[in-house]
């Protein structure tokens, strides 16, 4: 492939040097051309098929190279072949000409610009897609964008070569008639500039406008045709029905509610959704009282000698439901009908775009947002439907900790709960199907993690495949798991067993597939960046679309689909997942946002790493919680930062400071700038940031210094 890329660039500059150092760049002008007219006819007429044959290659020859001369050669064209002909050769020769051009670009330069910046291409692929070929076909209508440009540029993306070609055969079509008949009074021409006046060029830019018009027009012809399959209300009741109370839901509608909107709430069960009842806040508080019995149990290290302590699960739980109905009153129909949200409860079916079926009401809205959410996913799994599964939503309904439990999944809440539960007393067999834990971060990170369990006693289990259930298999234990690893069948014994395998989007009875709304692969709700469906008034947030199933992202898009909902005439936000957070609330405790190493590597991005180490931070050491470190990943050569790990105690909080830096664009060269307390966590920061500068200090100022100073003592 390499060797086939010099040819062609060493092919180019032969024929770039060729036409330049032959003197055919000075005959390529308007004067020359002009007389030499009269020749170019009378070979025409004694050699038609040559002259139009050869015409027709070096257009396409100067096209495919960029070459200056393309214009002259089109008004050439008019004045040997006249309009029809004249139309039909440069047209063909033009297009064709641009999309070698293209292929030239695409062979030479696409694959190691990929590989460079990977990330920001990603959207801009996406974006052609979806659109290239409308955006080119206004490009092309403008003649004011050198053409060569746009060859050269589109060449660059991932839009097939045919659509390239028939688009731009269009597109050109239009400046092409223009030019060719301004060839057929080549002799009266004193410019090129003559051909485009400004009234001209006025139009030109007009046509190009046209489409983006067009496309107005026929988005508005395609609600108007919605709304006449629909019928559309001449009325509504509400701005906007939320379907949904959980995180997504619940600040969607205060959004809509802060800004005077009208707007209903649906919820089925409780508000809060899993975030409050089942998920963010029973978890951490869970994951809290195991702390702390892990503390009491290696408190001998600092002197302190508490022995076992006695764990009272019936307690522990009662503390977790504290926790619930703490938080529960910021998340209460009381807080949010105060806000002026009408809460309704009971489930929610789309019959239309714009009405909402709530039990046996019928509402009218402007606008939906489905914010339904998730739910635990659970694999199939013969023998499962025999015993008590337990999930991330039924399990804070136990009354006794489990003797045995096994974990099926080492994702983060299968990571975070079984050594939670290991820690309170439980025998927990984490078992994983690939060959890591968290395989969505880097090896190293995921190694840390699995120490950090195995020390709190839970047996890790990778490469396993469940296989099935044998409920009460085996004399003195409940049941059995049976799976597959390494080509040998284990029976692990449990009492209870947890599933953590992932979430699955809440879709069902919704009434979406009877508007043609057609779920991802995945079984989500598909929206674009600004988090509408297919239906122009009906929008998506949280869980039900992801790709994160997290509460903040769940927050983040619900601002996005509710401004863009009633406010979208006027302007729409993308929704930006470049700083996105994300915490595991392990021992030790995982955090990043942006790129991982992996992630970086699988999409060809360079980077360069920088890492610290926990173990040389003075809080750390003085506290005796040495293990961990941090990884910033940053554009090589600058501070910008791509993406930053933290393993850790602590981690989630140190971890602010980077995506705060990656949203505002700010460098690792400000946080070291930037005064930490001491002795905190958060110097952790700022000494990764001086790993970096040391890592780029000016050596060779360095040693003229040293020169200064040995001058100076002389």
């Amino acid at each position: 492939m390499a060797q086939r890329r010099a040819v062609i660039a060493i092919g180019i500059v032969v024929l770039l040097a060729v036409f330049f150092v032959s003197g055919a760049h000075e005959f390529l002008t308007l004067d020359n051309i002009k007389a030499s007219q009269a020749r170019f006819q009378s070979l025409f007429d004694v050699r038609p098929l040559a002259v139009a044959g050869g015409f027709f290659a070096l257009y396409v020859l100067m096209a495919a190279l960029s070459l200056p001369g393309a214009a002259l050669l089109t008004l050439l064209g008019g004045a040997l072949f006249g309009l029809g002909w004249g139309v039909l050769l440069v047209s063909f020769a033009s297009s064709l000409g641009a999309a070698l051009a293209a292929l030239i670009a695409r062979s030479l330069l696409r694959g190691s610009l990929e590989r460079r910046f990977a990330h920001q291409l990603e959207r801009i692929n996406a974006g052609i897609e979806r659109e290239g070929a409308f955006y080119l076909f206004t490009l092309r209508l403008i003649p004011v964008f050198p053409f060569f440009v746009i060859n050269l540029v589109m060449g660059l993306t991932r839009m097939r070569l045919t659509t390239f070609y028939w688009v731009s055969q269009l597109g050109m079509l239009p400046a092409t008639v223009v030019y060719v008949n301004a060839g057929r009074e080549l002799g009266s021409l004193e410019s090129l500039g003559g051909i485009l006046s400004p009234g001209l060029i006025g139009s030109f830019v007009l046509l190009g406008l046209f489409p983006w018009l067009a496309r107005g027009g026929v988005s508005l012809i395609e609600r108007r045709r919605l709304a006449k399959r629909h019928r559309r209300p001449t009325h509504f009741e509400q701005d906007i029905v939320v379907i949904g109370g959980g995180s997504a839901g619940l600040v969607a509608s205060y959004i809509a509610a802060a800004v005077k909107a009208k707007v209903m709430l649906v919820e089925r069960d409780k508000l809060g959704g899993d975030c409050l009842n089942t998920g963010c806040v029973p978890s951490k508080a869970l994951i809290r009282v195991a702390h702390s019995v892990s503390e009491i149990r290696r408190a001998s290290r600092y002197g302190v000698h508490a022995g076992e302590p006695n764990v009272n699960f019936a307690d522990v739980m009662a503390h977790v439901h504290q926790a619930i109905r703490v938080v529960e009153p910021h998340d209460s129909r009381e807080r949010y009908e105060g806000l002026g949200v009408d809460i309704v409860e009971g489930d929610a079916r789309l019959e239309d775009p714009w009405r909402v079926r709530i039990n046996n009401r019928l509402v009218t809205t402007r606008h939906v947002i489905i914010a339904s959410g998730a739910r635990p996913r659970l694999p199939e799994l013969p023998g499962l439907e025999h015993i008590e599964v337990l999930t991330s939503d039924n399990l804070w309904q136990l009354s006794e900790l489990p003797r045995r439990l096994v974990v099926l999944g080492g994702g983060p809440v299968g990571c975070e709960l079984g050594q939670s539960f290991a820690r309170l007393g439980s025998n927990v067999t984490l078992v994983v199907k690939g060959d890591q834990l968290l395989p969505r971060e880097d090896a190293d990170v995921a190694a840390a993690v699995a120490k950090g369990l195995e020390q709190d006693s839970v047996e890790l289990v990778l490469g396993a495949q469940a296989q099935r259930v044998i409920a009460n298999g085996a004399k003195g234990s409940a049941h059995l798991l049976e799976i597959t690893r390494d080509g040998q069948v284990q029976r692990l014994p449990f009492d209870q067993l947890l599933v953590a395998i992932g979430r699955q989007a809440n879709v069902a009875g919704l009434g979406l597939e009877s508007l043609g709304v057609t779920l991802r692969d995945d079984g989500t709700l598909p929206v674009d960046e600004a988090l509408r469906s297919v239906l122009p008034n009906v929008w998506a947030c949280g869980d039900v679309t992801g790709p994160y199933q997290l509460t903040h992202a769940s927050a983040h898009q619900a601002w996005h689909a509710t401004v863009n909902a009633l406010f979208g005439e006027f302007k729409r936000f993308r929704v930006s997942y470049r700083a996105m957070p994300a915490v595991t609330f392990t021992a030790p405790e995982v955090a990043r946002v942006g790129l991982s190493e992996r992630e970086a590597q699988q999409q060809g991005v360079k980077y360069e790493l920088t890492r610290y180490a926990l173990s040389e931070l003075d809080r750390a050491i003085a506290e005796g919680q040495r293990d961990g470190f941090i990884k910033v990943l940053t554009v090589p050569g600058k501070d910008r930062i791509l993406g930053a790990t933290v393993v850790g105690d602590g981690a989630g909080e140190m971890l602010a400071e980077f995506t705060l830096a990656m949203t505002h664009n700010i460098g690792l060269n400000k946080i070291l700038g930037t005064v930490h307390p001491y002795p905190t966590r958060s110097e952790a920061v700022k000494a990764s940031a001086g790993v970096w500068k040391n890592a780029h200090k000016p050596e060779r100022l360095l040693g003229w210094l040293k020169r200064y100073f040995d001058w100076r003592r002389s």
